[in-house]
């Protein structure tokens, strides 16, 4: 699987040209679009993989894919409240105990473990959320419904099926060897350069394992109407 991730942005005639204007949209992402039709083609690549095709998809019809960038946008930021929720109640209760205690050492203790203690969730819950976030992308382009992405019932058959987990781990590996590339390039100038090009063929890369891993896993759809499973797309 890691191999088949490693080539499958290499499997098209216009390879070279896809890695080039998603590393180029990568490298002005500080203008914000750029950033979403990134993830708009990394969807598309998602739904091609689900579908069966070891092509990547080319960069066009960039309105689908600005749509679908910020609709990924969507999903990741309102898992991330949770532990941004998290951070503010702490903040919150360590202000109400300094209030409360004043400069007393208990009020201190009490104000330490408190902020350890929502430290620790926060690590936690944001490691968990990683893990969760491309399974409800997946759920979401499976079922053609954003809301699949945020229903337990749909994305709790994924992020406790094996198949996932191991296409998980292979795009983290990917990920992770791509950290080490561009820190191994950036001892030289060249390296600032070819980050956003090697962070664009590892997303895709990554894209592919996780699709691949999941694509013949049955689809659960929510609904009083809706059968119990159906094949995967």
């Amino acid at each position: 699987m890691f191999q088949e991730a490693l080539n499958y942005p290499r499997n098209s005639d216009s390879a070279l040209k896809n890695v080039a204007i998603g590393g180029l949209l990568l490298f002005v992402s500080f203008l914000v679009v750029p950033t979403f039709l990134v993830l708009g083609y990394v969807v598309r690549a998602l739904r091609g993989v689900l579908d069966g095709v070891e092509e990547p998809p080319e960069f066009d019809d960039w309105g689908e894919m600005l749509v679908d960038g910020l609709k990924v946008f969507a999903i990741g930021f309102v898992y991330a409240l949770i532990p941004a929720t998290i951070a503010l109640v702490a903040v919150f209760a360590t202000g109400l105990t300094g209030a409360i205690g004043g400069d007393s050492s208990g009020a201190g203790l009490a104000i330490g473990l408190i902020a350890f203690a929502a430290l620790a969730l926060v690590t936690v819950v944001s490691l968990v959320i990683g893990y969760v976030i491309p399974a409800a992308i997946v759920s979401w382009v499976r079922a053609d419904r954003l809301g699949a992405a945020f229903s337990p019932s749909e994305i709790r058959p994924l992020a406790f099926s094996r198949t996932y987990a191991t296409g998980w781990l292979v795009a983290f590996g990917i990920s992770l060897l791509s950290a080490i590339v561009i820190g191994v390039l950036n001892v030289v100038v060249i390296g600032a350069i070819l980050a956003p090009f090697i962070t664009f063929y590892a997303n895709v890369a990554g894209t592919h394992a996780i699709g691949s891993a999941v694509r013949e896993m049955p689809l659960v759809e929510d609904g009083p109407d809706a059968p119990a499973s159906q094949p995967a797309a």
